[in-house]
């Protein structure tokens, strides 16, 4: 472009052709010694006096290279432009050649400089998204070992009673864990419906040690092709059984699955012992709850609990997720 606009200009593109050459084998080294070497050695530790006295130390050996290689190599005439016999060290001439190697050096410092701040950004990014999967997943393999100590201690009360129901409770227990060992294994979400299939065998679980539990479970609509993460429902199923009914007797759970405009509405409603403190930040389950959807949808959810008639009730909104 310089040698197009100063050869049309100057009606001489031998002479722009030739500058430009020059002036660009001299641009390129000045560049990247500014870029590789000044900024990382003096910029970056806060030197900002020795930066400034090595980049006029260098501008100046490129000011007498470009003079002595022009004159010697292009015409003794150093600055043909201005239509003026100047010198090689006059001042103007000086004046001229520094705000070039500082104009070329901005430019080129400037598009390093963006491009390093957008990899920059980009690895931050990749980082924490590294940091929240890694956290996500911490979260999700703490569940397990929390609902199969639940679990245990269940099959070791049955089993001190000498109960007939410990083999159907070791078969549903086996396929609890078959679904937490492979079926969710390495995956950021599952079909609902596994989900749901989990959460009655829990329930079913429960149920042959309180045989006055009474769960409804009502799913409201389609629901074949939502995604959910995984284990994500379990904390409430846990909760209501840790805090409903009068030691567990006579428990009521109710659970509704809903879409409204594009979010899954999943309400759980438990009869509860009111002298028993039920509180969403009590416990492993729940306080892994919050962290995770806080994580997984920030401020895009809503998780509210209240208290009616003797009745907790929880109500989770979270954004659709469908089946590829």
């Amino acid at each position: 472009m310089n040698f197009i606009r100063w050869g049309a200009y100057f009606d001489d593109y031998s002479y722009s052709l030739k500058s430009n050459i020059l002036e660009f084998i001299i641009h390129i080294p000045f560049a990247y010694f500014n870029l590789y070497f000044l900024l990382p050695k003096f910029i970056l530790n806060h030197k900002y006096k020795e930066y400034l006295f090595w980049l006029f130390a260098s501008i100046f050996l490129a000011y007498m290279i470009r003079t002595f290689l022009t004159y010697y190599l292009i015409t003794e005439d150093i600055w043909p432009e201005t239509n003026k016999d100047y010198k090689p060290y006059n001042i103007n001439y000086i004046v001229a050649v520094v705000i070039g190697e500082l104009y070329v050096l901005a430019i080129v410092t400037s598009v390093y400089l963006t491009m390093v701040w957008i990899n920059e950004r980009n690895r931050n990014k990749a980082l924490i998204e590294s940091q929240l999967k890694i956290k996500l997943e911490f979260l999700k393999n703490q569940i397990q070992p929390h609902f199969f100590f639940n679990t245990l201690n269940n099959l070791y009360s049955l089993s001190l009673q000498s109960s007939s129901k410990v083999p159907e409770v070791i078969i549903k227990l086996s396929k609890l864990m078959e679904y937490v060992l492979y079926d969710i294994n390495d995956v950021q979400c599952v079909p609902l419906l596994k989900e749901i299939e989990y959460i009655s065998n829990y329930i079913e679980i429960e149920k042959l040690r309180f045989s006055d539990v009474v769960s409804i479970f009502n799913i409201e609509s389609e629901i074949e092709n939502v995604q959910i993460p995984p284990l994500l429902l379990i904390s409430f199923i846990e909760n209501a059984f840790k805090h409903g009914g009068v030691n567990n007797k006579n428990l009521i759970i109710k659970l509704n699955v809903q879409i409204i405009e594009e979010q899954l509405h999943f309400v759980i409603i438990n009869n509860f012992n009111p002298d028993t403190k039920t509180k969403l930040k009590g416990g492993i389950g729940m306080n892994n709850l919050q962290k995770r959807l806080e994580l997984l949808y920030k401020s895009g959810f809503i998780l509210e609990e209240k208290v009616k008639f003797n009745y907790f009730i929880i109500r989770l909104q979270i954004p659709l997720q469908y089946e590829d």
